[in-house]
């Protein structure tokens, strides 16, 4: 009796962890491919967005929000490669090429944001030549309201406050890339 009470604790700690909000790719990997990677500013690369599925979002989620982020840009404040909002509560995938302009796949209430490239949707890894490898954030946050409240000319920061001010959980995958 006293070993069942000592593994119930283990056992239940179990199940939580199997229900943390995650988020998973078959696209992304350790290092960015052809395919991620931005066409433009000197790289050659698809520019397709990569798939992604999330699954065990928090109670109370109303609708999810996806950014990709470099930490590493030298621009003092890092580079938003992606930033995608007001996807509805429904949504726990996105498949590839979504996020980027031209290509299906993207529910069609969701607002595709500004990135620092200057334009809408997704623009892959492009780091400068020379600078070492970069990481790309991909994160999937879970918000607390259906709307944002923004337009798609909404400044990466703004949005990223927003964001902040409404995010219940997240879960994020990090990339490599460099040329």
């Amino acid at each position: 009796m006293r070993s069942a009470l000592l593994l119930a604790p283990l056992l239940l700690s179990g199940a939580l962890a199997a229900q943390t909000f995650t988020l998973t790719s078959t696209d992304l990997g350790g290092q960015a491919t052809d395919q991620q990677v931005y066409n433009g500013f000197g790289c050659t690369g698809k520019n397709q967005s990569p798939q992604l599925s999330w699954a065990n979002a928090p109670a109370g989620t109303k609708s999810f929000a996806v950014t990709m982020y470099d930490p590493d840009a030298p621009t003092g404040s890092g580079w938003w490669h992606w930033v995608v909002f007001d996807l509805p509560a429904s949504t726990s995938t996105l498949p590839t090429g979504a996020g980027t302009p031209g290509m299906p796949g993207m529910p069609s209430v969701a607002v595709q944001g500004r990135t620092d490239f200057g334009g809408q949707g997704y623009g892959g890894p492009c780091p400068p030549v020379g600078h070492g490898p970069h990481r790309y954030v991909v994160t999937v946050h879970a918000l607390g309201v259906e709307k944002l409240g923004l337009d798609a000319q909404a400044s990466p920061a703004l949005v990223g406050y927003t964001l902040n001010a409404n995010t219940l959980a997240k879960a994020s995958l990090l990339f490599y890339h460099s040329r």
